[in-house]
């Protein structure tokens, strides 16, 4: 088994097993529905990502957004933007394979959160276990509305990489009411989910996540 030195003993909370990744664009309803589903006791982490938006709106927006996650004991994490991370003080940052690399982004935010996106490798799982990630996020599961799929991957994946590593796995890609239970009976400590909970035609957000159980 692979040494962990990521600084981060993260919690396992089996009740809280979501990770809710934000909409691509924030409406004015977003705070107000960011409140009852957190209320819900069900998330672990929020992460922020936004594509599109200048640096000024994403500080301001990541600073009510962080108010919130405070308020209900979320993590608050910020995709991509290792300086924002840091500017906004946030409890850390995920990381993809395109971005900066794990050992810039610990000398830059120190003791916080880092997980890295590893998709359906364990050879690049294995490369963030050795650089300190304090989780590593494997997929796409599914298909996905809310980002083109380039790596599918299979549930047997999950095991795989626990039987190298203690930190926790987070599940990415197409997650929804119908498909969810499988990833967490495979071992998958985390959920990534947006999509379902933010776009979803049929549900609104309250509704979307009660629905996961």
């Amino acid at each position: 088994m692979l040494r962990v030195n990521g600084p981060k003993n993260l919690r396992i909370n089996k009740k809280k097993f979501i990770y809710l990744i934000s909409p691509t664009k924030i409406n004015k309803f977003f705070y107000q529905d960011l409140t009852k589903i957190l209320r819900q006791k069900k998330v672990s982490f929020f992460q922020l990502r936004l594509k599109k938006e200048t640096l000024k709106k994403k500080i301001i927006i990541g600073e009510k957004i962080k108010k919130i996650c405070k308020k209900f004991n979320v993590k608050f994490l910020i995709n991509d933007d290792v300086f924002i991370a840091k500017k906004l003080n946030a409890d850390g940052c995920h990381i993809g394979q395109k971005d900066m690399n794990i050992t810039k982004a610990r000398k830059l935010i120190g003791n916080k959160i880092i997980g890295v996106t590893c998709h359906n490798s364990i050879k690049l799982a294995k490369v963030a276990l050795k650089g300190g990630a304090d989780y590593i996020a494997l997929g796409a599961f599914h298909q996905s509305k809310t980002k083109k799929i380039k790596f599918k991957a299979h549930t047997d994946l999950i095991r795989k990489v626990k039987k190298i590593t203690k930190i926790p796995v987070v599940a990415i890609g197409g997650i929804n009411s119908d498909n969810y239970k499988k990833l967490l009976l495979n071992k998958a400590n985390f959920l990534a989910i947006s999509g379902y909970i933010w776009n979803n035609k049929n549900l609104k957000p309250l509704d979307a996540i009660k629905k996961l159980k």
